[in-house]
């Protein structure tokens, strides 16, 4: 059996990628909500760039942060963990929104491996 496309069945084939594309890129950006607010650190008022384990390309990162920034992640931090230590969460109208929440580390540090790999390579030749 031959398929035969039409202009009907190609407008159908088009209508289904797009519709299927946006409501998958609704369903995961509704599911990345979802697991952001399961990790709770939102609700002790961090931000994703706040959980970063630091190691030693973290801790470069961090000395080349504005001051003000580093001030700012620096309250955070202490205010989280004074509420672990008191088991407590802020109020809710106080949770770091997954919307309101930015990378304010992650370029700071791809630059500091970005660099670090390429000593690496250096020491190499």
């Amino acid at each position: 059996m031959t398929h035969i496309l039409t202009p009907n069945l190609i407008y159908v084939h088009l209508f289904c990628v797009v519709f299927f594309t946006v409501a998958s890129g609704r369903l995961l950006l509704g599911f990345r909500k979802w697991y952001y607010n399961l990790c709770g650190f939102n609700k002790l008022g961090l931000m994703r760039d706040d959980t970063v384990y630091e190691d030693a390309d973290v801790q470069e990162a961090l000395r080349r942060l504005p001051e003000n920034q580093y001030n700012e992640r620096m309250f955070r931090v202490k205010r989280a963990l004074d509420l672990s230590m008191k088991q407590q969460i802020l109020p809710k109208e106080q949770w770091t929104k997954f919307e309101e929440d930015v990378h304010y580390l992650t370029p700071y540090l791809e630059e500091v491996i970005r660099e670090r790999k390429e000593r690496e390579e250096w020491m190499k030749k």
